[in-house]
């Protein structure tokens, strides 16, 4: 479990963490998210002890990481994965990390396996593509066989088949029993896979909720309808708190109405519905509409720029 009570950092005046509060639980993927900038990887090194915080107090199983006799059994990470003496192969990194922390060399041969590299473990690192990159890193983060793994935008460099990899490891590793904590701007990965977020902007906490619950909040469901008596149903439905909005001829968009009270309406006044659909929101739509304010940098358009 990674605790972390009013973690707060501070670059002289710049604060780029301000008060963060939350508990990541084991048996689940727990997304931590925010836009460039928020504060995610300030805070992830100040849970593993790498950067020391102006306040607060970040703990992983009950105590500081830094305090624990053996760090690597307790919690592994990737926070860069170009963290690696690019003149050893995979095999060498992984076997040195071992020999300095009291892991069996059994291990390393375990987590090349798990990670797919056994092909390569032999290979500099430096002729490594990003996506090995990515694999050793994640090799290094299972190494001690760790209660807690915590992973810096892991899918980085990945292809479709090693997305769908780091996405079933992450949910088996939360199966175990694992604390499994993952930053990552790939909004469809997280929606597949975390179950809980975290979310900060500007180093303040934003949401700490489920998916399902962030998406409720940010925006509402609405109700895709299509008629042949596209004018009837819109006199019909249209009402205080309901909002219609044409999308195409016979097509609308209705929020503040469910599916249910809009076909009872249409059945009651024998209007024909080719069409009754209901459309949530993304979760890269509702981090969207939740950040907007906490984004770093604007971007506009080049004809808006003119």
């Amino acid at each position: 479990m990674i605790e972390v009570h009013d973690l707060t950092k501070r670059y002289g005046d710049q604060t780029a963490v301000d008060g963060l509060t939350f508990t990541v639980k084991p048996g689940i993927v727990t997304g931590f998210l925010g836009p460039n900038g928020a504060g995610k990887s300030t805070t992830m090194r100040m849970i593993l002890g790498l950067d020391r915080p102006t306040a607060g107090t970040a703990t992983v199983n009950g105590r500081p990481y830094e305090d624990h006799p053996d760090p690597l059994h307790q919690a592994g990470a990737l926070l860069d994965a170009k963290a690696v003496h690019t003149g050893r192969s995979a095999y060498q990194h992984l076997h040195a990390l071992a020999a300095t922390t009291g892991i069996p060399k059994s291990r390393v041969d375990e987590v090349i396996d798990v990670v797919g590299l056994h092909q390569v473990a032999r290979k500099r690192v430096g002729g490594f593509s990003l996506g090995m990159g990515q694999r050793l890193g994640i090799a290094s983060a299972l190494l001690g066989d760790p209660d807690v793994v915590i992973l810096d935008e892991p899918t980085n460099g990945l292809d479709p088949e090693g997305v769908l990899w780091i996405r079933n490891l992450m949910r088996d590793l939360a199966s175990q029993g694992r604390t499994v904590f993952v930053s990552s701007h790939l909004m469809s990965e997280m929606a597949l896979t975390a179950e809980h977020l975290i979310v900060i902007g500007k180093g303040r906490m934003i949401a700490d909720t489920s998916v399902s619950g962030f998406i409720e909040t940010a925006a509402n469901e609405s109700v895709r309808v299509r008629s042949p008596h596209a004018n009837a149903l819109h006199d019909l439905i249209t009402g205080p708190g309901t909002t219609v909005l044409s999308v195409d001829r016979g097509l609308f968009e209705v929020t503040g109405m469910t599916a249910e009270d809009i076909g009872d309406r249409a059945a009651a006044a024998g209007i024909p519905i080719h069409e009754l659909t209901v459309v949530r929101p993304s979760l890269e739509e509702a981090f969207m509409e939740l950040t907007k304010d906490a984004v770093e940098y604007q971007s506009t358009l080049i004809g808006e720029a003119r």
